[in-house]
């Protein structure tokens, strides 16, 4: 069973963040949701989320990837952690998993993640990318990316598409009515 990491910081995208986790857990993945700085995180519409540990205890290297929800504030915080950010071009270099809606997906392309890679992200913010695609959701090699809220169950179903399988993604899409 993959062991996915889901950092969240203030402001994350409640749809982005919750969405994903229920799929992904569905599925038989194993998320870890990890706040930053601490284990409680507020959401956009202010929603507060104890998570499941905080991201500065965790050993990011031990993770099989990375799934980044939204929200330009979270983004933001998440953008200045040298460990996360270290993290993201190691799993990069690697060809680990990597995937990211709305904001974060910029922020990948500022890590240099994106390099040579087709990507989507909140209309407006793909700018800058080598590669931009209008697509709801963009898989290349091991990155997925995604437009946002109303992409977030897409999203969510790709990712399980490519950790656990087509059918797995069919039966879990079957079950919420996607």
């Amino acid at each position: 069973m993959p062991k996915i990491l889901m950092p969240l910081a203030d402001g994350f995208e409640d749809i982005e963040a919750m969405a994903v986790v229920d799929i992904l857990r569905r599925a038989g993945i194993n998320v870890v949701i990890a706040g930053l700085p601490g284990n409680i995180v507020t959401s956009l519409s202010k929603v507060r989320v104890h998570t499941d540990t905080r991201l500065l205890d965790e050993d990011l290297s031990k993770f099989d990837g990375i799934v980044l929800p939204g929200g330009s504030a979270a983004v933001a915080t998440l953008e200045k952690t040298p460990s996360l950010t270290r993290a993201l071009q190691d799993y990069a270099k690697a060809g680990k998993f990597i995937a990211a809606i709305c904001a974060a997906p910029a922020m990948l392309n500022k890590l240099g993640v994106l390099k040579d890679k087709k990507a989507t992200a909140y209309p407006g913010m793909e700018r800058g990318f080598e590669r931009p695609r209008t697509d709801r959701v963009v898989v290349d090699g091991n990155i997925v990316t995604s437009q946002g809220p109303g992409t977030a169950v897409a999203f969510a179903l790709k990712i399980v598409e490519q950790l656990m399988g087509r059918e797995v993604a069919l039966r879990i899409s079957q079950q919420v009515v996607a």
